[in-house]
């Protein structure tokens, strides 16, 4: 019996390891011939990864100050010698996959819906208008991601990027006590920011390149993405800049939930829709476009039912069916229907 007690908990130790080991610290160049001073640089300019070298454009990377192009290129060439960036048989991506793990949101309809969760190493998209849920499903996901896998959870801590000055620890507390954990500890595991204009929020992305890169961090929440996007760029005449430089933020998550392996976890606001006529099903569209829809792996739409209960409806994933559940927003975070 004590032998495969010990089997077993070498087999959950081997788990979590294969869990937390998922990039390669850009230190590791400094084996490879890289100076101490140009891997300072290139962590100031937010890479922190060997995967985030072998990913960039050789452009994005001579862009960094005091990086010339003939060490672009010797850092190119050490990065691919150590990152596989080539073709693989799908089923290598299936096993791939298999590491990937889902977080609850707090209700089993949602879960099922989503099967299983908050898809690990991808983005996912939750819009609606106000008074949705939207914020507290984020709050909910900062205490879920927590948990042991074995709850739904992932054993780790969460970074929350506010735009809209929502954040509220108090919540999480709350949270915290509905699913066992210690409040005090589970506001520490939530690394906090809150972003004042675009520009900021792009910023915040770098920083939190850095600080998934020294911890085990297995959610990242933005709250709401297109916010301040929204409000910085005016106009018609703002338009295409303002689509360029959200493209740009959300190629960075996409980034970031690759190279760390973390639940990227976006809210979205919706305008009306001057096309639609006013008694049609939906009378209002993500913002956004067509860039945040390429974007985000998996898109789900909430909307208002009765009382506290609210409808989710997957609108677009690659393995998903669209399908809709209800779930509803109690005292303590995202729940189920009680009738």
């Amino acid at each position: 019996m004590e032998t495969l007690n010990n089997r077993g908990a070498d087999e959950a130790a081997e788990q979590e390891q294969q869990m937390v080991v998922n990039y390669t610290p850009l230190e590791i160049l400094m084996d490879q011939g890289i100076a101490a001073n140009d891997i300072q640089k290139l962590q100031d300019a937010g890479f922190h990864t060997v995967e985030s070298i072998a990913h960039a454009t050789c452009r994005k990377l001579a862009e960094v100050k005091g990086i010339s192009e003939a060490k672009v290129s010797k850092l190119k060439d050490v990065a691919k010698g150590m990152v596989d960036v080539g073709f693989k048989t799908a089923a290598d991506a299936l096993e791939d996959r298999k590491a990937l793990v889902t977080l609850t949101t707090g209700s089993v309809e949602f879960d099922k819906l989503l099967e299983g969760g908050i898809e690990t190493g991808s983005i996912t998209e939750i819009y609606g208008e106000f008074r949705t849920g939207k914020t507290q499903l984020c709050h909910t996901l900062c205490i879920t991601c927590q948990m042991p896998v074995t709850e739904g959870g992932a054993e780790g801590k969460a970074i929350y990027i506010d735009t809209e000055g929502s954040f509220r620890p108090k919540r999480l507390q709350d949270i915290a006590e509905r699913f066992g954990l210690d409040p005090t500890t589970a506001l520490e595991n939530v690394a906090y920011a809150r972003a004042q204009n675009s520009e900021h929020q792009m910023e915040l992305l770098k920083t939190a390149g850095a600080i998934m890169s020294q911890d085990r961090y297995v959610l990242m929440v933005v709250d709401s993405a297109t916010a301040l996007f929204r409000t910085d760029f005016q106009g018609r005449g703002e338009l295409s800049e303002r689509q360029m430089q959200l493209a740009q933020f959300l190629r960075q998550l996409t980034r970031l939930a690759e190279e760390f392996g973390v639940a990227v976890f976006v809210t979205n606001q919706v305008v009306a829709n001057p096309d639609g006529m006013s008694f049609a099903k939906d009378s209002t569209k993500p913002i956004g476009g067509n860039i945040m829809a390429h974007a985000c792996t998996t898109r789900i739409r909430v909307r208002k039912g009765r009382g506290e209960t609210r409808i989710a409806t997957v609108v677009d994933s690659p393995t998903l069916p669209e399908s809709d559940c209800q779930f509803a927003i109690g005292p303590q975070g995202v729940c189920d229907v009680t009738e």
